[in-house]
């Protein structure tokens, strides 16, 4: 009996024959029609730094073997197929990038794309904190110099603006002398010299994207009257939002308990500053501790932590994408000063007005009474 993997492999050896004949890319379409939802599934969710160099003159299918030698696809041919299919395998360049496994395979065509000669790609996600980012950049060996990441770090900790162009940051002058960098960092993907990086040219770059994409947007609302917070306290709030949303729909109804709270001199109660004062976690190698426990919150004595110290926390705990600054720049219009986390896995939240309907939540969701 013929088994199954058999099938498969004759009828990926028919494809790979075809790609070569006219009817190659109608059955490549075939094949990225029934595979497409692989598309958006990554790998793994280990986000660690993988270098990876693609060769001028690199054929799309050998790109794509080679992302799955290296773990960060599963399916080489759908690789191609998606590239081919687009009209994106002559957009490939050739370069060095710093990619990782939780990126979907539409990510990766997407920073494929966008390699500039004699520079390393890197990407830095929303949510992480300044700890966060300088051990990728260690990771990833962006800088010649071995003590260039923890240059990073101690330079951004400690908010000093050595090495830069101070008159183009004139914002960062706005916050809390002694404060550090944490929240102006801007995620993103940025192009990093492959030679002779130094820590202030990645320092420059997520300054420079956070000039460019958030003041506008900070300055238009406070224009229009859209709020009266200061840009310092908007970046706080809007890093706890980034850590607590998971539901992208759900970051301005988030950003609105907050605000209402601090409306009405309620403790935020924010899990994600308990956590950011936790700081990293030994045995799990997570800088973010999860679950945190009750009994945890009370025991953590700390500033960050937002159950024992009224107002905010002294600062951003983490680098807030776009959208969670919009979130709490347009936040949710409602009353809502609590939630509660539903328990099948989607993020999704249930908002309440009242403690009483806020314990009937925690009663049904949290313990399904």
């Amino acid at each position: 009996m013929t088994s199954k993997w058999t099938i498969v492999a004759l009828f990926l050896a028919l494809i790979m024959a075809a790609c070569s004949t006219s009817g190659g890319e109608r059955v490549l379409q075939t094949y990225l029609n029934a595979n497409e939802d692989e598309l958006y599934l990554p790998t793994s969710v280990d986000n660690s730094p993988v270098r990876f160099e693609v060769e001028p003159g690199t054929p799309a299918r050998t790109i794509g073997q080679q992302l799955q030698a290296a773990g960060l696809i599963t399916d080489d041919l759908l690789f191609e197929a998606y590239v081919r299919v687009n009209g994106l395998a002559s957009r490939l360049e050739a370069g060095t990038f710093i990619l990782n496994p939780s990126m979907t395979m539409v990510e990766i065509v997407e920073i494929l794309q966008h390699a500039e000669s004699s520079s390393i790609t890197i990407t830095i996600p929303e949510g992480w904190r300044l700890e966060q980012v300088a051990e990728y950049l260690a990771e990833a060996e962006i800088f010649e110099d071995p003590a260039g990441a923890e240059a990073y770090r101690t330079q951004a900790q400690m908010g000093d603006l050595t090495g830069l162009d101070v008159a183009r940051y004139s914002f960062l002058q706005e916050r809390p002398a002694g404060t550090s960098l944490e929240g102006y960092l801007f995620p993103e993907t940025y192009e990093i010299p492959a030679v002779g990086a130094l820590p202030t040219d990645v320092l420059s770059r997520q300054l420079d994207v956070f000039a460019a994409r958030v003041l506008p947007l900070y300055e238009s609302a406070v224009a229009s009257g859209t709020t009266t917070l200061d840009l310092y306290t908007v970046l706080t709030i809007a890093s706890i939002v980034e850590r607590e949303a998971v539901i992208p729909e759900e970051r301005p109804d988030i950003a609105a308990v907050y605000l209402n709270r601090l409306a009405q001199g309620i403790r935020l109660e924010a899990d994600p500053t308990v956590q950011y004062a936790m700081g990293y976690q030994e045995a799990t190698g997570q800088w973010w501790k999860t679950p945190v426990f009750l009994e945890e919150y009370s025991s953590v004595i700390s500033p960050y932590n937002t159950y024992l110290n009224d107002g905010l926390p002294p600062g951003p705990i983490a680098s807030p994408g776009l959208s969670s600054i919009e979130a709490v720049l347009n936040p949710g219009d409602h009353d809502y000063i609590y939630f509660v986390a539903t328990p099948d896995g989607t993020g999704a939240h249930i908002f309440a007005s009242t403690f009483e309907e806020h314990a009937e939540n925690v009663r049904r969701y949290q313990t399904g009474q």
